[in-house]
């Protein structure tokens, strides 16, 4: 099983109504690909500066590799995007794919 983590760090202007389109619109686009098994959110309790901002993980479960490839190909630019589109530069995202170890 993989991990993949999406961390984000939104201005908190926009942070309330960013989370609520998270939880709506994009995480249910997400998981409708079939990509992935589960999903969690988790927000960062400590933040070493402040930057104007709120993070947040995003967690998505995948059963394997080929999974994960075919999503990145298929689906993945496209989602990215619409959140460019409607978060212009109002976000920080980085993005770590992890194995899960027994």
């Amino acid at each position: 099983m993989l991990l993949y983590n999406v961390t984000i760090s939104i201005d908190n202007a926009v942070a309330s109504e960013w989370l609520k389109w998270m939880k709506e619109t994009h995480i249910p686009e997400v998981m409708a690909t079939t990509y992935f098994v589960k999903f969690q959110i988790c927000k960062m309790l400590s933040e070493e500066a402040d930057t104007g901002g709120v993070t947040y993980a995003i967690q998505y479960f995948c059963r394997n590799m080929d999974d994960f490839e075919e999503y990145q190909r298929d689906y993945a630019p496209t989602l990215q995007a619409k959140q460019l589109q409607r978060y212009p530069n109002q976000f920080v995202a980085f993005r770590t794919l992890l194995e899960l170890v027994d």
